[in-house]
């Protein structure tokens, strides 16, 4: 098989276009938004930034070295934790294309600063960098504690998978509103479920449902 070059390389990312690990940018003219895609990034399965490469694929370029300064601020000065990630130069069609390579943080949530100083946390789904809801973040608590092993369901636990399987797809607030539980008890709830692979968090039309998983 033959080895592909820089620049080869680099066309075969593009041909790939934006999907949940990959991600291009004409050009980083905002710390905060990077870092945003950093955290999402870092959040779920890691992924590549491709910058001087614009959304339809095309090659525009970078022509200072302020991106990599800026990508670099991202990672270390407004993500929390620092954000691992390892930058590349490449020469694509005679342009330079900056390849960053951020790899899942093992410590989680990683927050990403916004304009405003307010630390907040992403996931990346598809294309799209989204908000990390409640559910995520007590997940990510709960990851941190070694997994034990499952026990018996407690009523408020049956109660709540009974709705899940009832109604297929439940907002946060619905499952809150539909058992009767108080917000806190419903949110650590779903992490278990999460963590136990009985219940997935599903995002459609710019939300994120809970539903009972079928294996």
């Amino acid at each position: 098989m033959k080895e592909l070059t820089g620049e080869t390389y680099i066309l075969e990312l593009i041909k790939e276009g934006e999907h949940q690990q990959q991600d291009f940018k004409f050009e980083i003219s905002d710390v905060c938004k990077i870092a945003k895609t950093l955290s999402a990034f870092a959040n779920t399965e890691g992924g590549r930034l491709l910058i001087g490469v614009k959304d339809n694929g095309k090659i525009a370029g970078v022509h200072s070295e302020e991106e990599q300064y800026m990508i670099q601020a991202a990672a270390e000065m407004y993500c929390v934790p620092a954000v691992t990630y390892k930058m590349t130069t490449y020469i694509v069609e005679g342009k330079q294309v900056l390849l960053a390579d951020i790899k899942p943080n093992g410590q989680r949530p990683v927050y990403a600063k916004g304009d405003d100083g307010k630390l907040l946390a992403y996931v990346r789904v598809d294309d799209e960098n989204i908000l990390a809801t409640p559910v995520h973040l007590r997940l990510w608590q709960q990851n941190e504690c070694e997994l034990g092993e499952l026990t018996a369901f407690t009523e408020k636990e049956q109660h709540l998978l009974g709705l899940l399987n009832e109604h297929r797809l439940l907002s946060l607030n619905k499952c809150c509103k539909l058992s009767g539980l108080p917000r806190k008890t419903t949110i650590n709830l779903l992490a278990r479920f999460i963590r136990y692979g009985i219940v997935e968090a599903v995002y459609q039309e710019q939300k994120f449902y809970f539903t009972q998983r079928y294996s």
